[in-house]
């Protein structure tokens, strides 16, 4: 019988840890004498002693370490019960919302997707917009690597719990699980103060440089205005483009950055894929928006690279309606939305590498088709892809396009419009954020969809940012009987 007692004390101490952080959005609500901080106080007190008492609860367990199997169980119950805990502040406090709401708010903040339900952001108070952003910050690689300073403790395999949260090491770069979580926080926090940095000099206040930064580095999309980023600038909207593209690199590459090897990012095929991507779908988007639609060029330019990168990211940030472009660029849209930013990075969806390996499959498919007695190794980067690889690569596809119509047609099934089941489907699934069509409000807000539909969001933005196969996986006969 599987022993849940150490995934039940790591989930414990990270829920402890959760509460431990509500103190910060506490204080700045005292600080400026915003009556929501009661709220908070009570939230961080009910979340650190439930954590706290599920970690001695199943203290007494932790001698033998983790297996493969409790690491996928870790994975899923710790995107479980810790968005269930980070709702309670939007319940006690202000918006004051129900249960479905507040937990679909923070499944979508701590999933990166930034789908929200909420309107009149620019009254919330400020520690309500902060937790937000700040369960996108924690959802991006945060919780990934809190629980990696506490599964050493434990004696545990960190390199599983990697495995199990779909991260690709490319060849364990560092030797330790523990290196791997260190330099992990350098960049991610580097990252994240660089970007807040630079939205405040080019005119952002403090307060929205550091909602915004959180969100942007974590590939969320929350912001704290119902507008998103309509009202800020062109400089701005750059700046945030290249801190989305940094983010949707492997983060991997950037520690070898860090030992002074910048050739292993430059000869990574999925970064010069991705950009090169990136910059396909920017050029044809604008093209038809100028030729097409006779837009504003310079206009036309910033927006649309903005738009572009936020979509492929996956981080959902707008600056206005996408689908007055037209037809073709909101076909593109969704097709680059699907494809996602690298492994190894804050980005969500199937993720660029994914497509690299299938595309080689292919092709040396098609090879052996043509030449039946040749060898023909599928290869990428110069090295030759596992048969284990491309399999699991198959049957991700497989599983994710499965999933993706199954949510469509059950939204469709729970009072959607075809055009709002296939985009909420699609942002669910792939994280990325923005919904379109009928029962959509002007903001973007997903506030009036029927409680079931909200319900099944939910469980799209899980399963889509744990990467399908670690939830699957809890639900077959054979996984709990050994």
């Amino acid at each position: 019988m599987l022993d849940l007692r150490p995934v039940g004390y790591v989930i414990g101490l990270l829920t402890a840890t959760l509460g431990a952080l509500m103190l910060f959005p506490l204080a700045l609500d005292f600080a400026i004498g915003n009556g929501n901080w009661p709220a908070f106080a009570e939230s961080a007190l009910i979340t650190t002693i439930c954590g706290i008492l599920l970690a001695l609860a199943c203290a007494n367990g932790t001698g033998s370490g983790l297996s493969l199997r409790q690491s996928f169980v870790l994975t899923t119950g710790v995107w479980i019960v810790l968005p269930v805990f980070g709702a309670l502040p939007l319940m006690l406090g202000s918006p004051n919302s129900g249960l479905t709401d507040a937990i679909f708010e923070s499944m979508s903040g701590m999933t990166t997707t930034g789908t929200t339900v909420f309107v009149g952001l620019d009254d919330f108070p400020p520690g309500a917009n902060l937790w937000r952003a700040m369960l996108h910050w924690l959802g991006g690689l945060g919780i990934v690597v809190v629980a990696l300073i506490f599964l050493p403790v434990m004696k545990v395999g960190g390199m599983q719990f990697f495995r199990a949260e779909g991260f690709d090491t490319l060849g364990k770069v560092l030797p330790r699980a523990l290196d791997i979580s260190a330099a992990l926080v350098q960049i991610y926090v580097v990252m994240t103060l660089a970007c807040a940095a630079v939205f405040w000099l080019l005119g952002m206040n403090g307060f929205e440089a550091v909602i915004h930064s959180l969100s942007t580095v974590s590939t969320g999309g929350f912001s704290n205005r119902d507008t998103s980023f309509t009202e800020f600038s062109d400089a701005l909207h750059y700046t945030a483009a290249v801190f989305m593209v940094l983010a949707t690199l492997p983060f991997i590459r950037f520690i070898q950055l860090m030992q002074g090897h910048s050739r292993p990012m430059w000869e990574d095929s999925q970064v010069r894929a991705y950009l090169r991507w990136t910059l396909y779908a920017v050029a044809a988007i604008m093209a038809w928006r100028i030729v097409a639609k006779n837009e504003d060029v310079l206009h036309t330019v910033h927006d649309t690279v903005f738009n572009v990168i936020s979509i492929f990211s996956g981080t959902g940030f707008t600056s206005g309606d996408m689908l007055a472009w037209g037809h073709l660029p909101f076909v593109i849209l969704l097709i680059i939305g699907l494809i996602g930013g690298c492994t190894s990075s804050t980005g969500c969806s199937v993720k660029v590498f994914r497509y690299l390996v299938m595309f080689q499959a292919i092709r040396t498919q098609i090879r052996r088709i043509l030449m039946p007695y040749s060898v023909q190794p599928v290869r990428l980067d110069g090295r030759t892809v596992d048969e284990d690889v491309i399999n699991s690569v198959i049957v991700f596809f497989t599983l994710f396009v499965l999933s993706f119509g199954i949510l469509a047609i059950a939204l469709s099934m729970a009072g959607l419009p075809p055009l709002t089941a296939l985009t909420a489907a699609w942002t669910s699934i792939a994280d990325i954020g923005p919904v379109w069509g009928p029962m959509v409000g002007p903001t973007g807000a997903v506030g009036d969809f029927p409680a079931s539909a909200k319900w099944l969001m939910i469980a799209g933005m899980l399963v889509g940012r744990l990467e399908l196969l670690s939830v699957y996986v809890l639900f077959t006969m054979r996984f709990w009987a050994r």
